[in-house]
């Protein structure tokens, strides 16, 4: 495979789109929804969606953040891994749910909205559930173009 980019990002050949992307992140970010919470579902998702640019990009962000590599190597396996807390599992579970839509006839299964939402308020649910729809977009978008990793394109 060809390691450069088919595209520029998308976002720089229509600069017009990129203020409301970016707004759209940034009211995310006020949503209560820690840091590290936020960080840790944008690489799951992108793990899920083989977006080795997002996955990059999370990685060095929750880094930035304080987290650990400890963790963040484990977010793969988070079901399976002692580290993370009883809100950061039920957020990575919902990440999982919401990004494989087609895995089952009820994509967010009951039990799932139910976990998370005892854990967050809707403000902080909808910070979430648009943290992991934005990571969907972002994987999307630098997948179909093959970003590469370790380069960032705006």
């Amino acid at each position: 495979m060809d390691l450069k980019p088919r595209l520029k990002n998308p976002a720089s050949l229509l600069p017009e789109a990129l203020d409301p992307i970016m707004a759209l992140y940034k009211a995310v970010q006020q949503g209560g929804v820690p840091q590290k919470t936020l960080e840790l579902v944008h690489l799951r998702v992108s793990q899920i969606n083989g977006c080795s640019f997002c996955v990059g990009t999370g990685v060095r962000s929750a880094r930035r953040g304080g987290d650990t590599d400890e963790r963040l190597f484990a977010v793969s396996a988070w079901w399976d891994a002692p580290y993370f807390d009883d809100a950061e599992r039920a957020a990575l579970a919902l990440a999982e749910a919401t990004t494989r839509l087609a895995d089952r006839t009820d994509a967010v299964p009951d039990e799932v909205w139910d976990a998370v939402a005892e854990h967050f308020d809707e403000k902080q649910l909808a910070s979430l559930v648009l943290m992991i729809s934005l990571s969907n977009f972002f994987n999307r978008i630098n997948a179909s173009t093959r970003q590469v990793a370790g380069t960032q394109s705006w």
